[in-house]
């Protein structure tokens, strides 16, 4: 076997693993993202199942509910991505986090990201609640 099929064996074991990953943090919202970029950057969406999901979420130092939280913390605290913390607040509930624990995440961002952006990110948690209610989707 040559070293450039053992980096494609590497690479679709990394792709298949951050694949499943996404589908357990993610489900169909996560799909959803991979499939809106096929047609305009699929290597953007490749890097973010191998990258991502495959090396960073795939990593045993944190859980997902810790990761999930980093994430709406370091999203809050970005304050211009709000699809993408959305995604990650519904992330966040499928991996067992309560709302209470996001809500109370994004109070404390107040402090180091500021009220606006605080304010933002309550009103996108918010929003996801609705939906999740409105359409019956429970946590883990």
């Amino acid at each position: 076997m040559t070293t450039q099929d053992h980096l494609k064996k590497a690479e679709k074991s990394r792709y298949e693993r951050g694949w499943e990953k996404l589908l357990e943090i993610d489900g169909d919202a996560g799909e959803s993202v991979i499939k809106s970029l096929k047609n305009i950057a699929p290597d953007l969406g490749r890097y973010i199942i191998e990258f991502g999901f495959g090396d960073v979420y795939s990593r045993s130092g944190l859980d997902l509910q810790k990761r999930e939280i980093a994430t709406i913390a370091a999203l809050t605290a970005l304050g211009n991505a709000q699809p993408q913390l959305k995604v990650h607040i519904n992330a966040a509930l499928n991996v067992g986090c309560s709302r209470e624990e996001i809500i109370e995440v994004i109070i404390q961002m107040a402090i180091y990201a500021g009220f606006p952006a605080a304010l933002n990110a309550m009103f996108v948690a918010k929003d996801a609640f609705f939906e999740r209610d409105r359409n019956n989707i429970t946590s883990a």
